[in-house]
């Protein structure tokens, strides 16, 4: 793919005559423009974007080989929507694996009723204070902790603590669904994922120029320099802050997650053919969006 820049308002173009490769100095600025805002429970570190635009060191956090200690794995936890098995919106992880709840959990109950030999089956995903924790697709608010029996804190979601499946091995795996059931793929809201066909509001809005019914303004979106929101091998991801003037993307991104309205355009400045989105788009170059050469600049819808 192209090298890409983000920049927004005219700012964090890159420099002239640097020897750095372009999508370095995306992934510095863009770093480098990331608060972090830590949570006062967990100590858990939130920042926006994905494990790739934030260097995540690849061989810990969720990419750590399955015998890697605690701590390695703990380094870091994405958790991203994306597609599960043909569920989509659904949450995986940084290795792309499908995230589950359990109903014998109270939703916001703050409890866990998975533990012992349980867990084992289902790992809860844990963290620690100085995890940094990358969700792209989710709201912030429906972020929370919870703690465990063993003293450890669990990410949940909606009020949902998030769960993996030990016999999921690669992404798109769903060998969990409905097991006994009481366990389901989540989506970005803590709920039950389904099928996209299902899901309501996928379409809704992407070329009315309205967000979808319901839909709030996104308060961020994570653009993605290849189709189907792929962050891995030769693929490169930005998350942003959305505000209410124009920002423009250096180069055109042919998907994106926002995690509400953003209304996107097919040229700089905020012009050319445009489309509110209120859902993920896989293809910006496809119908019904239909940016051939990508979205290169966006504002809050």
């Amino acid at each position: 793919m192209g090298a890409l820049t983000l920049t927004a308002c005219g700012q964090g173009a890159a420099q002239s005559g640097s020897e750095a490769p372009a999508q370095e100095q995306a992934q510095a600025e863009n770093a480098a423009d990331n608060a972090v805002e830590t949570d006062a429970t967990s100590g858990v570190d939130l920042l926006r974007g994905t494990a790739n635009s934030n260097k995540a060191d690849q061989n810990t956090g969720d990419r750590a080989p399955e015998d890697a200690p605690v701590e390695t794995k703990q380094k870091w936890v994405e958790l991203r929507a994306g597609n599960a098995g043909g569920l989509e919106p659904a949450v995986v992880n940084g290795k792309g694996l499908s995230v589950y709840w359990f109903s014998d959990d109270p939703v916001g109950g703050g409890v866990s009723n998975c533990n012992g030999e349980c867990a084992k089956t289902w790992p809860a995903i844990t963290v620690t204070k100085g995890t940094r924790l990358f969700f792209p697709g989710i709201r912030k608010e429906n972020i929370s902790f919870i703690k465990r029996q063993d003293g450890q804190f669990q990410v949940a979601i909606g009020g949902r603590p998030a769960y993996l499946f030990n016999k999921d091995k690669k992404a798109g795996d769903i060998l969990g669904q409905n097991v006994g059931g009481k366990w389901f793929v989540m989506n970005p809201e803590g709920k039950r994922a389904v099928p996209k066909a299902e899901a309501p509001g996928q379409n809704n809005g992407q070329n009315t120029g309205q967000p979808a019914p319901g839909a709030k303004p996104a308060n961020s979106v994570t653009f993605f320099s290849g189709k189907n929101q792929k962050d891995f091998d030769d693929s490169f991801a930005v998350g942003v802050k959305v505000e209410s003037k124009c920002a423009d993307l250096r180069g055109g991104f042919l998907s994106l997650n926002p995690d509400g309205a953003v209304k996107i355009w097919s040229e700089p400045g905020c012009k050319g053919k445009s489309a509110v989105v209120s859902a993920a788009v896989n293809d910006a170059s496809a119908a019904p969006i239909g940016f051939p050469e990508g979205v290169k600049s966006y504002i809050a819808a």
